[in-house]
C-alpha cells in the first residue's frame, strides 16, 4: 500500500524529488577532506601495455589462477614504473601507487616474499613468455624481423658472491674491475623488441654462445632469411661461418684492420651526413683473401675522437719518460740500469699504443752499470701512417647487395640494441645486482626484461608519432595524474566518499591519445555512510514498524 501510494505521489509530481536529491548532494565545504592519494598515470599506461600484449590470456593458458595473474601484472608494471628491490617495491605499492586498484590484487596481501617468489615463478617459463611476446608484437605491429641485432652486455654485483657459479670477474663495461659480473646476451629486432635473451657467466667472451642464440631465434618467429647485425667483438670467422651455415646473412664490423685492399673500379666514394651532422665516407673495396663484400668507412667524428685520445696517451707517455730522465740526472735518483728498464717496461705496458710511435735509446756506463741518459724521439713515419688511418673501420657482409648506403643503414640499426641496453641499465635500474643466490639473480634480470617489454611497447607507439621521450620522462609526465579519495558531510549529516582520478595534464593527454587509452582508469566511485541510527530503533520490532 505504501509503495502504491508513493508511486502515485511521484507520478503526480506532488513532491519535488530532484530537489530532495540535490539537497542530499549538498556538502558542507568545511567538512571536505582529501586522503589516500596515489600515483596512477604511469601505472595506467603500463597496465594498458600489459593488456595489449595479451599477457593475461597467456598466463591463463599456462594454468595460472586469477590471483596469480593479478600479482604478476602488479609486479611487472611496478618494475617498469618503480624499478627497485622487492622490499622497496612492496612499500611503494602499499603507500604510493594505485596499481592494485587497476589489477584487482589485494594491496594488504603484498609482501616482499610474495614478490620474490613470484619473480622466480615467472622465470620458470621464461622461454614461453619470450616466444609469446615475440609472436604477439610481430602480429600487433605487423613486423617481419628481416633485420635482427645480437650483442652482449654485462652488469656487476655488489658483494663478494663467493658461492655463485655465474658471477665471475671479467671486462666490466662500467669499469668496475673490483666487482664480479654477469653477462646478458640479447637478440633484438630493429624496432627494439626482444627476440631472445640469455644469461651467462661474467667471464664469457663476446664471441661465444652464438650457437645457442641461433637455435633459439629459429623458434621465436624470426625470418629464416634474416640479416644478423653484429659488433666486432662477436664477429669471429667461426661465428660468421656458423651464421651462414644456418641460412642467415650477416653485417658486421671487421675484427681485423685491413691493410692490403684497393677501391673497387667504377665505384665512387659515397658521402653521407648522419643524424648528428657528422660526415661519413663510404668506399667499396676489394681484398685478395676474402670473398665477402667490404666497405671502408671513414668518420670525421671518430677521427677527431681517436686523435684526441692518441694525443692524450702520447702526452702521458712522454711525461713518464721525463720522470725517468729527471731521476737519472738527479742526485740520489734511480740510475741502476735494471731499475730503469723496469720503469720503462711498466710505462710501455700502461701505454702500449703510444709506445709504438717512439724510438727510445738508453745510454749506460758499463763500469758502473748505471744509466747516464735516456733519449727518445717520435717515429715520424709510423706516426704519419697512423694519422692517415684514424677514424677508419671496415664493414663486412655476405649479403648479395652491392649498395654502400644500404649496407651502412643496415649496420647502423645496431644503435637500437645499444639503446635497449641503456634503457635496461639506466631507466629500469638493472645494475648493480644485490641478490645473493643465482636463481634470484636470474629472476631479477628476467623481471627487468619483462618490464622492458611494456616500456618498448609504449615507446614504439609514441616514436611512430615522432614522440621520442625517454622512459624516465614518460613516467615523470604520467605521474602528474593521481587518484584521490574526497569525503564530506551532506545536509543529512551523512558522509559522502568519492574516489576519483585527477584530470591528466595536456602533455599526458597527448601521450594517451597516441596510445589510444582512456584519460582515466575509472570515472568515479561513490559511497554514502549514513548518520548513526538511534539505539531505540535498532530492535527488530522497531525496524519492521518503520519500514511499514
Amino acid at each position: 500500500m505504501v509503495e502504491e501510494l508513493w508511486s502515485r505521489i511521484a507520478e503526480d509530481k506532488k513532491i519535488d524529488l530532484e530537489w530532495a536529491e540535490k539537497e542530499k548532494r549538498k556538502v558542507d565545504i568545511d567538512t571536505i577532506q582529501h586522503s589516500n592519494v596515489r600515483e596512477v598515470g604511469a601505472e595506467w599506461i603500463s597496465y594498458n601495455a600489459w593488456d595489449k600484449l595479451q599477457l593475461t590470456s597467456f598466463f591463463r593458458e599456462q594454468g595460472w589462477d586469477e590471483e596469480q595473474i593479478q600479482l604478476a601484472a602488479t609486479q611487472v608494471v611496478s618494475r617498469a614504473v618503480y624499478p627497485e628491490s622487492e622490499l622497496r617495491t612492496s612499500k611503494w605499492i602499499k603507500e604510493n601507487s594505485g596499481i592494485c586498484e587497476l589489477t584487482g590484487y589485494d594491496t594488504d596481501q603484498i609482501t616482499k616474499d610474495k614478490l620474490y617468489n613470484n619473480s622466480l615463478k615467472l622465470y620458470e617459463i621464461k622461454d614461453k613468455i619470450e616466444k609469446h611476446l615475440s609472436i604477439t608484437t610481430n602480429t600487433l605491429f605487423d613486423l617481419e624481423d628481416k633485420i635482427i641485432l645480437y650483442d652482449l652486455t654485462n652488469t656487476y654485483f655488489e658483494g663478494s658472491k663467493v658461492k655463485s657459479k655465474i658471477a665471475k670477474h671479467g671486462r666490466s663495461k662500467e669499469k668496475r674491475k673490483d666487482a664480479k659480473l654477469i653477462v646478458l646476451a640479447m637478440v633484438v629486432n630493429i624496432e627494439g623488441f626482444i627476440k631472445y635473451s640469455a644469461i651467462h657467466q661474467g667471464n664469457i667472451a663476446d664471441c661465444k654462445k652464438l650457437i645457442t642464440m641461433i637455435t633459439k631465434i629459429k623458434v621465436h618467429t624470426c625470418s629464416q632469411k634474416a640479416v644478423i647485425v653484429l659488433d666486432a667483438g662477436i664477429a669471429t670467422e667461426e661465428n660468421l661461418k656458423l651464421i651462414e651455415e644456418n641460412g642467415y646473412h650477416y653485417v658486421c664490423v671487421s675484427r681485423t684492420q685491413l691493410k692490403e685492399y684497393e677501391p673497387l673500379k667504377n665505384r665512387l666514394t659515397v658521402i653521407l651526413e648522419t643524424k648528428t651532422k657528422n660526415e661519413i665516407q663510404l668506399k667499396a673495396i676489394a681484398t685478395i683473401k676474402n670473398t665477402d663484400y667490404y666497405l671502408e668507412v671513414k668518420s670525421n667524428a671518430k677521427s677527431l675522437k681517436e686523435q684526441g685520445m692518441k694525443n692524450l696517451f702520447e702526452k702521458l707517455f712522454e711525461e713518464e719518460l721525463e720522470k725517468i730522465s729527471n731521476a737519472i740526472n738527479r742526485k740520489g735518483g734511480i740510475k741502476q740500469s735494471s731499475k730503469v728498464y723496469e720503469r720503462l717496461g711498466r710505462i710501455k705496458q700502461k701505454y702500449p699504443t703510444a709506445n709504438q710511435y717512439f724510438d727510445i735509446s738508453v745510454k749506460i756506463n758499463e763500469q758502473t752499470n748505471q744509466v747516464t741518459e735516456l733519449i727518445w724521439q717520435k717515429n715520424s713515419s709510423k706516426h704519419d701512417h697512423t694519422i692517415e688511418h684514424l677514424g677508419i673501420y671496415f664493414l663486412r657482409t655476405n649479403l648479395n647487395v652491392r649498395d654502400e648506403v644500404i649496407i651502412w643503414n643496415i649496420y647502423n640499426t645496431i644503435r637500437e640494441i645499444e639503446s635497449t641496453f641503456r634503457v635496461l641499465k639506466n631507466d629500469l635500474n638493472l645494475r648493480p645486482i644485490y641478490h645473493k643466490n643465482d636463481n634470484s639473480t636470474m629472476a631479477h634480470l628476467h623481471l627487468g626484461i619483462l618490464a622492458y617489454w611494456l616500456v618498448n611497447t609504449i615507446r614504439f607507439q609514441l616514436k611512430a608519432q615522432n614522440i621520442k621521450h625517454s622512459w624516465t620522462e614518460i613516467v615523470r609526465i604520467a605521474n602528474t595524474q593521481k587518484i584521490i579519495t574526497t569525503t564530506g558531510q551532506n545536509t543529512e549529516e551523512s558522509i559522502i566518499s568519492i574516489r576519483k582520478c585527477s584530470e591528466p595534464s595536456n602533455k599526458l593527454k597527448e601521450l594517451m591519445d597516441v596510445l589510444k587509452i582512456n584519460y582515466k582508469p575509472f570515472r568515479k566511485r561513490k559511497s554514502v555512510v549514513h548518520k548513526m541510527t538511534p539505539n531505540f530503533l535498532n530492535s527488530t520490532e522497531n525496524q519492521l514498524f518503520i519500514s511499514g
